[in-house]
């Protein structure tokens, strides 16, 4: 057990109470990494108090219960995050007031906010490095923590398409042997969609703007949203949907939430680099999967200009050296 390995373990080992905290806005990595770290703790250690903390979305219930939390013990107890580079996007307030914090992400560094960081860009996943903790301490895995980490390396690979290497498939593969996973129910639970949605990603797809730069973007309502009977995370996660559109090479959804005065934007590439022009707008991410919330409408218009200008420079320099 190398010293990061064995540094985790003897925190999560010394602490009676535990929380797990991940991303604001939670995708299924952030949850399957969360949950996943959350059972095999319980597993291992059955006197220890552990709870996932966060919002909950309803999309992913199959994940488990997100646990209420109502009081946090910050002087007596230790708090993971996962999923999660810079304090704006950790899913709890005032959680720099804990006393112990492990970080475990797989996004570029951005912001130190723990002493222990397991941070590995070169993952796939969050999930993908919850894996590789349990492995290589005396953590326990079942079949149910097993299919919560196959779920999350999934979904942020969309389906393997990007993001993984070689060890991806080997821990996967490992995964699915040892387990017995049925794979196909899993990706059955996962892909399976209301009629609702499905119509609401033809309304998306007939609605979307396309420029003659490859910039592709829609700005969808919450009205329109409900109109569909879907609801507002529904469509933010769609965009993984759209990723094989041969005219486009960076597309964006941005959709409004009412209640929070808040616009989500998420950004997907086929090549220009994203997460640096997200972070020039508080946002960021990784190089062809990113994000921005604000509540700034201005800032969504200056962000989609900026996005179509790279995409035009990312066009100008593919035809430069295609022509040489």
């Amino acid at each position: 057990m190398n010293n990061i390995y064995k540094a985790i373990y003897n925190e999560i080992k010394k602490y009676k109470k535990i929380y797990i905290a991940r991303h604001i806005g939670p995708d299924p990595d952030a949850f399957g990494s969360q949950m996943s770290l959350k059972e095999s703790i319980k597993l291992t250690f059955p006197e220890k108090e552990v709870y996932a903390i966060g919002c909950t979305v309803s999309k992913f219930k199959y994940f488990g219960r997100v646990d209420k939390v109502n009081d946090f013990d910050y002087e007596n107890s230790l708090l993971i995050v996962v999923d999660t580079p810079d304090k704006k996007r950790v899913d709890i307030e005032n959680f720099e007031s804990f006393k112990n914090v492990i970080k475990i992400d797989h996004h570029p560094k951005v912001d130190k906010f723990s002493e222990i960081e397991y941070i590995k860009d070169t993952a796939s996943s969050a999930s993908e490095c919850v894996l590789d903790i349990i492995e290589n301490t005396k953590l326990k895995m079942n079949e149910l923590i097993a299919s919560d980490i196959f779920i999350g390396i999934v979904s942020d690979t969309n389906r393997f398409l990007y993001g993984v290497n070689y060890k991806t498939f080997e821990l996967v593969s490992s995964l699915v042997k040892k387990y017995k996973l049925n794979v196909e129910e899993l990706y059955r639970k996962f892909y399976l969609k209301p009629l609702s949605e499905t119509r609401l990603m033809g309304y998306i797809a007939s609605t979307l703007k396309v420029d003659k730069y490859g910039f592709a973007y829609i700005e969808i309502d919450e009205d329109i949203i409900n109109s569909f009977g879907a609801d507002i995370s529904s469509a933010s996660n769609m965009i993984n949907d759209f990723n094989n559109i041969n005219e486009v090479i960076v597309w964006t959804f941005v959709s409004r939430d009412e209640k929070n005065n808040q616009y989500r934007v998420n950004i997907r590439s086929r090549g220009p680099v994203i997460n640096e022009i997200a972070a020039k707008f508080n946002g960021g991410g990784h190089k062809f999967a990113s994000g921005v919330r604000t509540s700034d409408k201005n800032v969504v218009d200056n962000l989609l200009k900026e996005l179509s200008n790279c995409c035009k420079e990312y066009k100008e320099e593919s035809e430069k050296h295609g022509s040489n």
